[in-house]
């Protein structure tokens, strides 16, 4: 059984790194006496900042800014408090799989052909992932230029309203004495920080299986000093131009959920700014959308030019994911990613277990609603083929989804790609390409992390949860034969670890660039060749921060909120 029907066994496992069961206790929403819908917003208002989008840096961001300022925070999406969708561990990958309009989570492929996903709510990613937490490497703290002391004192921070030790049990065991057994050295146990060999990372799900997100940070907030706006989309920012030597941001135009536009200005004063914290997909594109970017590609969608910045939605990059699902013979624990390898060659190995990985009624993001049919023609989408694919998936016997994922993520990535306009409605999704393994580089960390999963599931450590008649190249070509992406496949992959890296590729969520520092911002994260406008987010990164950048992305909006409000009190 476990050998036929591999295909639909790998689409319906793969759905374990986002979906699976266990709790269903939703979250106590905080009563925030600050967020409102759009609707209720005036047609103009004034405030000190304005910071456009409410997620995993925009969030922090406010709460910090909000102690001795007017804040209004711009979220385009909804409040991720009282949808257990979100809140609740037992749901994770539903956001995912659901399509729809008002769905936190808003779907795009990429011109690579791979399947992905931005946030659209309050608490952005964090509010969709896996709940990872790790702090950034030394390196990337000096590359930055950061204040290490300020930098700690941040992380402390967020951590002590979303960060938690994981829970380690077999399957997450096996794996970390795997890699020790495979000379992925030292054991560094439980720790946010980022040190080479095997540890135990962080996670933002409680014990009891509650997800923590960004929003949560809105706890520090200042209420008197804080608005936040929900189902706000931004349309463009507004620049003073004539008699100025440079253009000044000054305001932003929104609407809310019924169409209703919007007006909000900066208040008169020489320290009040705007600040885009939209992501690595929106940032770059609400600059554009404002005038700000490549000056032919602008006019070509008649947008009036206000700043040529050839650099605007260049530099973008995507870590790509690889994994080899390990069909296991004995019931293993849920667990989402809580042990990394960190290799010393530019590969982070990770893993992810559960003991029905189709849990749920539509098998999560790689359902035969989503993956199975991703690469069917629409017009062959029918109700009649899903309903026949779920139907397949649940003849299926209990042991065919036990088991898990082993997968490897490249640091980095040396490879880059660049973002550009489709229209110009901002919720719309630009077109983004990432080329994955353009880099030699890139794809030979790919091969060496696979070889070291290789390794870890032939060792004596995880024997109990493989099967003996199973060997590599069968597991290879098993997952390689999931729908997991739109590219075309290879027959026989196992021969060749490059091609299964480039057949296999996926994302896990960590793109970055766009507005990257010395290209579109400065060091202080202004936006060159404007005033009064910064960029505060991951598009900013040149390159992804730890094994994973949702720690340090909410570190930099409090890092970067508590300097912005120290150069406010010096001026």
């Amino acid at each position: 059984m476990l050998v036929c029907g591999l295909w639909r066994l790998i689409s319906a496992a793969l759905a374990g790194i986002l979906f699976f069961n266990g709790f269903c206790v939703s979250q106590r929403a905080p009563n925030y006496s600050f967020m409102h819908q759009a609707t209720s917003a005036p047609a103009l208002s004034y405030f000190d900042y304005i910071i456009i989008g409410g997620g995993t840096a925009g969030c922090p961001l406010a709460a910090t800014l909000s102690q001795n300022a007017t804040v209004l925070l711009l979220e385009r999406g909804g409040s991720p408090y009282g949808n257990p969708n979100i809140t609740n561990l037992g749901a994770f990958g539903r956001t995912l799989s659901d399509l729809s309009p008002s769905s936190p989570s808003q779907r795009f492929i990429s011109e690579d052909g791979v399947i992905s996903a931005r946030a659209r709510v309050l608490g952005g990613g964090s509010c969709l992932n896996a709940g990872f937490y790790t702090r950034a490497e030394h390196r990337f703290v000096n590359d930055a230029g950061w204040d290490g002391r300020m930098v700690n004192e941040s992380y402390r921070w967020v951590e002590k309203k979303v960060a938690f030790e994981p829970p380690i049990k077999q399957w997450q065991s096996a794996v970390r004495d795997g890699l020790l057994e495979v000379g992925v050295h030292p054991y560094n146990g439980f720790t946010y920080d980022h040190l080479p060999g095997t540890k135990v990372g962080g996670t933002i799900f409680d014990g009891d299986g509650h997800r923590h997100t960004a929003a949560d940070l809105l706890q520090y907030a200042n209420p008197g000093g804080l608005t936040v706006l929900l189902h706000a989309s931004v349309h463009k920012i507004l620049f003073k131009i004539k008699g100025q030597k440079r253009p000044i941001a000054h305001g932003v135009v929104f609407r809310d959920a019924s169409g209703k536009r919007h007006r909000t200005y900066l208040k008169k004063g020489s320290k009040n700014e705007i600040i885009l914290s939209a992501g690595a997909l929106g940032s770059p594109q609400m600059l554009m959308l404002s005038g700000v970017g490549p000056s032919d590609h602008l006019k070509a969608h008649k947008i009036t030019v206000v700043l040529n910045q050839p650099l605007v939605g260049q530099g973008m990059s995507d870590n790509p994911m690889n994994a080899i699902f390990v069909p296991s013979p004995n019931p293993v624990e849920v667990s989402l990613i809580q042990v990394v390898g960190i290799t010393n060659f530019g590969s982070y190995i990770e893993s992810a277990s559960g003991e029905n990985f189709a849990g749920g009624a539509d098998y999560g993001m790689f359902s035969p609603k989503i993956g199975q049919l991703s690469t069917v023609p629409p017009k062959q989408r029918t109700p009649e083929a899903l309903a026949k694919a779920i139907e397949a998936m649940e003849a299926l016997e209990p042991s065919v989804f036990r088991g898990g994922f082993i997968l490897e993520k490249i640091m980095g990535p040396k490879s880059r790609g660049h973002l550009e306009l489709r229209t110009k409605n901002p919720n719309d999704n630009p077109s983004v390409t990432f080329n994955y393994f353009k880099e030699p580089e890139d794809l030979q960390r790919c091969v060496n992390g696979l070889k070291i999963i290789e390794n870890v599931i032939e060792s004596k450590a995880f024997s109990q949860f493989r099967y003996d008649y199973l060997p590599l190249p069968v597991l290879l070509n098993m997952t390689a034969n999931a729908p997991v992406n739109l590219l075309p496949k290879h027959a026989n992959v196992s021969t060749s670890l490059e091609q299964y890296c480039k057949d296999t590729v996926m994302t896990i969520w960590h793109y970055h660039g766009g507005c990257q520092v010395g290209r579109v911002v400065d060091r202080d994260y202004k936006v060159l060749g404007v005033d009064a406008l910064r960029v505060i987010d991951g598009s900013t990164f040149n390159y992804s921060p730890g094994t994973n950048p949702q720690a340090t992305v909410m570190m930099l909006g409090r890092y970067m909120g508590l300097r912005i409000l120290r150069e406010r009190l010096q001026g």
